[in-house]
């Protein structure tokens, strides 16, 4: 897919990177403390067959390419390479090395900083672009560490959630590679925020999802919660079932089965 180079600074301000920055520095840092106390050999229930190993190796080399953009405005799409060979103390000290790096170079980069972006979505500035997709990356697979100490998650806050669940429908899921896709009548999932108020509508065909920011017409079926709930949720964290889901439960379990990023 080809990628982006940004449109200059726009619908985020200054003060909006750097809440996002702030969420990015704090999660990263419970990651690897939660990772520290789980022990790397330790199993990731919410990512079936991996280990707190391969979640701080995946999430360390996230950051590092993400890193790169940046720092070397890079315009073109790069290979991002896999995390090291370690373990133990060793590998978490290496994750936070990644993630430290990266908060350096996204908090001391130009605001008009051009490079590479991928979502058909983005932010108009590529430094919010980067900014926001690795707080969230970060606060997903947070929640990944926490399942393997068996603990709850950490809640997070319902801005955060809500501007999360925007990233994955009007985002990640508007891209073609998408397979959350019906095999016949098409069907109106709608997604409604009970706490900040926000509303998805997400058209589902056998075409790639489209979402709008809409209350129009009958769904479905309809998922209700608060944010950070539905964040969880939707990144298949959380189960996608109960009082919650209202109308043909079709479509939720349509999102559940093939969503995964």
């Amino acid at each position: 897919m080809p990628g982006r180079a940004g449109r200059g600074a726009g619908r985020l301000a200054a003060m909006e990177i750097r809440e996002f920055l702030e969420v990015l520095g704090r999660e990263c840092e419970l990651l690897a403390d939660t990772a520290e106390r789980a022990g790397t050999d330790a199993a990731v229930p919410v990512c079936p067959g991996w280990r707190v190993t391969d979640l701080l190796r995946h999430t360390g080399a996230v950051h590092r390419w993400a890193g790169r953009y940046v720092a070397d405005g890079l315009l073109e799409r790069q290979p991002m390479g896999a995390g090291p060979e370690l373990s133990g103390p060793e590998l978490v000290a290496w994750y936070r090395e990644q993630s430290t790096g990266l908060l350096k170079i996204l908090s001391e980069a130009p605001a008009d900083r051009q490079c590479w972006t991928f979502l058909p979505t983005a932010p108009p500035s590529p430094l919010a672009f980067w900014a926001r997709r690795q707080a969230h990356e970060a606060t997903v697979h947070r929640m990944d560490a926490e399942s393997a100490l068996g603990r709850e998650f950490t809640a997070v806050g319902p801005r955060f959630a809500e501007d999360g669940v925007d990233e994955l429908l009007t985002g990640f899921h508007a891209r073609p590679r998408s397979r959350v896709r019906t095999d016949g009548e098409p069907m109106l999932l709608r997604i409604r925020a009970a706490d900040t108020g926000a509303v998805w509508s997400v058209h589902l065909s056998a075409e790639p999802p489209r979402t709008v920011r809409d209350d129009a017409g009958p769904a479905d079926c309809e998922i209700t919660g608060t944010a950070g709930w539905l964040y969880a949720a939707l990144w298949n964290r959380l189960p996608l079932a109960g009082p919650q889901i209202t109308g043909n439960p079709a479509a939720a379990r349509l999102w559940q089965a093939n969503s995964v990023i």
